[in-house]
């Protein structure tokens, strides 16, 4: 708990205020919350969060899982999740550590290590007890934010270290999969790639399984075992996820909004965003204005 308990320190130092702090090391992100926010959706993408201090719940459809700073979240590929800090003030605030995964990297671990790539029905998407050596590991490669010049040569071994230690964990089977060329997960995780690349386009699910190396057929299936959501109910949550981010960061209108993620009637857009995030789009926005830390997801 002496490195948890340091973990939070270091976190604390560098991230000001509520909300996601970007930092040196382009795949590390801090996070903080003063209060307990708001269920918020967001695409999570395929990342290690260590929570130092405070509690959160994330859901995917019915299912939702709570994690603390005694156990840590996985999610190997990129899901659009709701997300809540429940467990946060002032005093004590929610602090939080996120490590996007590396695929190359991981692939690279993989085959040093050798060995058949084993069965796994593991979720994409899992809490697990928190583990010493992975604790130590992440608050070394935070605690290089105190030694900036340290960064460019560090920071690839710690994260080096931290997928090897996920690989040779309880969920290396379900990592395997995700970077083995053919496995199922590995295509889902393409065809998210595209889906991803061209949200505000019409999708086209013959070309997205064409690029995934899958029959149209055999994307949808796997793509809702995975997901718990078919390609366009993901498109869908992309599209107003960053139509929100667009009138939230950037000031533009509803209508602007909706046209730029690729929606040509605005009372389509306006139901839709309403069934997802609970309000009318200005509505909703005046309320995430009004209360910063309810734009806390991760």
């Amino acid at each position: 708990m002496d490195r948890i308990v340091e973990l939070a320190a270091v976190i604390d130092r560098h991230v000001t205020g509520s909300g996601i702090c970007t930092t040196a090391m382009p795949h590390v992100s801090l996070i903080r919350a003063d209060q307990p926010s708001t269920p918020t959706p967001a695409v999570y993408e395929a990342s290690l969060c260590l929570i130092a201090q405070g509690s959160k719940r994330v859901s995917i459809g019915d299912h939702s899982l709570v994690y603390d700073a005694a156990h840590y979240l996985l999610v190997s590929v990129d899901l659009p999740l709701v997300g809540h800090v429940i467990d946060a003030s002032p005093d004590r605030p929610y602090l939080c550590c996120k490590i996007d995964l590396d695929p190359a990297m991981l692939s690279d671990l993989m085959v040093a290590e050798g060995g058949a790539v084993p069965h796994t029905d593991l979720p994409v998407l899992g809490v697990y007890p928190s583990d010493p050596d992975l604790i130590d590991a992440a608050c070394r490669l935070v605690g290089l934010l105190d030694r900036p010049d340290t960064i460019r040569a560090l920071a690839p071994l710690i994260e080096r270290e931290i997928l090897y230690r996920l690989l040779t964990g309880p969920h290396g089977p379900m990592l395997r999969h995700l970077v083995t060329a053919g496995s199922h997960l590995n295509q889902i995780s393409r065809a998210i790639a595209v889906i991803r690349r061209r949200f505000d386009a019409p999708i086209r699910i013959d070309e997205v399984a064409a690029e995934a190396g899958m029959s149209p057929s055999s994307l949808h299936a796997h793509f809702k075992a995975i997901t718990r959501m078919t390609p366009l109910e993901y498109q869908k949550q992309l599209r107003l996820q960053e139509a929100r981010r667009l009138m939230l960061v950037g000031g533009a209108t509803a209508g602007t909004a909706g046209f730029a993620v690729g929606y040509e009637s605005p009372s389509q857009f306006s139901r839709e965003y309403r069934r997802l995030f609970g309000a009318p789009p200005r509505q909703d926005i005046e309320r995430l204005h009004a209360a910063p830390s309810a734009e806390i997801a991760l």
